[in-house]
């Protein structure tokens, strides 16, 4: 079947994330050893198990700062997470686009995470849906998230391409039936792409 539809991840795709070494800018202030038992918070925000306030209270119990500091290293977070913006794959996305493809996200995210990317990329201008780890409850690869999005899409598996740059992410796709396409950069991604969508 021919293609319809490309669905893609946000981190590392369309957001480049240089490593701001955030951990390390904070531990003359919250000790060598604070970032122990993060990883419980940050896994919970992942699939909406807690609410954005609610990270800030336990990271505050976890750390043992004050609202203010905690909420000072969530920016800082936050800077790291959201990156810069792929002009480069954002301008050929928005070209398939307008194409006629449908063109959606599945995002591993992390709660806040919409409201964040909209205020400063707008994906909901490239995209016509979002799904985000946080809201749904699930993350890839679990099938229940790409099942989700076909039948938002309104497609067949074999009728979408699926971008990533992880290749358990694009190998739990293609076990649902789509065809995968592992991001390694613009242009190997943008190639492989044209390939599959006949361009």
């Amino acid at each position: 079947m021919a293609i319809r539809a490309v669905v893609f991840d946000v981190g590392g795709i369309l957001e480049i994330a240089p490593r701001l070494s955030v951990e390390e800018k904070w531990e003359p202030e919250f000790g060598a050893e604070f970032h122990v038992g993060l990883s419980e918070v940050w896994s919970a925000g992942s699939v909406g198990a807690i609410t954005l306030e609610q990270v800030h209270e336990q990271l505050g119990r976890i750390i043992g700062a004050e609202p203010d500091r905690i909420a000072a290293f969530m920016e800082d977070i936050w800077a790291e997470y959201l990156g810069e913006l792929n002009t480069d794959m954002w301008d050929y996305l928005d070209e398939v686009r307008g194409e006629g493809y449908k063109l959606a996200v599945i995002s591993n995210s992390f709660v806040g995470a919409r409201e964040r990317e909209e205020e400063r990329y707008g994906f909901s201008k490239l995209t016509d849906f979002m799904i985000y780890s946080h809201e749904v409850g699930f993350s890839k690869p679990d099938p229940r998230i790409y099942t989700l999005c076909l039948e938002q899409l309104g497609v067949e598996p074999d009728e979408v391409v699926f971008l990533d740059d992880s290749e358990i992410t694009v190998a739990g796709a293609r076990a649902m039936g789509m065809r995968g396409v592992v991001y390694e950069h613009n242009r190997r991604a943008m190639k492989d792409l044209d390939k599959l969508l006949d361009r």
